[in-house]
């Protein structure tokens, strides 16, 4: 796993590549329903299981799918994302479901703008691969959920093979530059280690897309490049992605998990 602190100035372009790419792609991300169909949602929302006193906090949150969705189980749900535009989406989407226990936040993952132990369930998903610094995230995440809370993080995973996994990261930073990597399923569960949470439960699923489509809702430097990469990924299934050719096009999957853990409540000091 590579995750060295950048400098602040390779910080401070990386969070303009993730402003640039999230604000146009608002929409089109909004509109994905591998991402945000009601079965989609479902397994997320059942992993956390969200109760009516309970309060959530989904950071990346993007178009609020997440976020809308916990609020129909739980008593108040919050939403945090760095770019306005897929805000506006959120807020968009809460009036259109006449949602009114939700509040929205532009913020740093790394540097949530709550105090200690304020929610019941933090969650992230499919963000972490966006994120320089994994761990300051998470640690954030634990630091803002109550002891006994749910912390939750979905994403992508690379496989275990390093040649796959480094052509699926090739792929994916020419695609989206804000990019940074899809972590093994082993790195991420050893990111819940070191903040000092438990083993967590994982939970597998499959998000289906096709080359062109996914392509198309990104804004890459040299879109025909990144169609050369899914090509040569068919033969041998390259990337670990089940890339596949049927008819005219090229098919994959992004293997995904969700992964829970509780934070341990603390004995009393003597």
């Amino acid at each position: 796993m590579s995750n060295p602190d950048p400098a602040p100035d390779s910080a401070a372009v990386h969070d303009a590549l993730i402003r640039d790419q999230f604000t146009r792609q608002a929409g089109i991300f909004a509109s994905v329903p591998e991402l945000h169909s009601a079965e989609a949602l479902a397994l997320l929302v059942d992993a956390a299981h969200p109760g009516p006193d309970h309060t959530t906090l989904d950071i990346a949150c993007g178009p609020g799918s997440v976020v809308v969705a916990m609020a129909k189980r739980a008593r108040h749900a919050t939403g945090l994302d760095a770019t306005q535009a897929m805000l506006d989406q959120a807020r968009a989407l809460a009036e259109a479901e006449g949602r009114k226990n939700v509040t929205w936040a532009e913020g740093n993952v790394y540097a949530l703008p709550f105090q200690e132990q304020s929610f019941d369930i933090v969650t992230c998903r499919f963000a972490f691969h966006h994120f320089a610094r994994p761990l300051a995230a998470l640690a954030e995440m634990v630091r803002v959920c109550r002891p006994g809370g749910v912390v939750l993080v979905s994403d992508a995973v690379a496989s275990d093979d390093k040649a796959k996994a480094d052509a699926f990261n090739k792929m994916e930073r020419h695609r989206d530059p804000s990019t940074v990597e899809f972590l093994t399923l082993g790195a991420l569960c050893n990111l819940f280690a070191a903040a000092d949470l438990p083993v967590p439960a994982q939970k597998f699923f499959q998000v289906p897309d096709e080359a062109g489509t996914a392509v198309a809702r990104s804004f890459p430097d040299d879109a025909a490049a990144v169609l050369r990469l899914f090509e040569e990924a068919v033969p041998g299934d390259g990337m670990g992605l089940n890339t596949r050719r049927e008819g005219n096009k090229i098919l994959f999957a992004y293997p995904a998990v969700i992964l829970t853990a509780t934070k341990p409540v603390k004995p009393p000091a003597r």
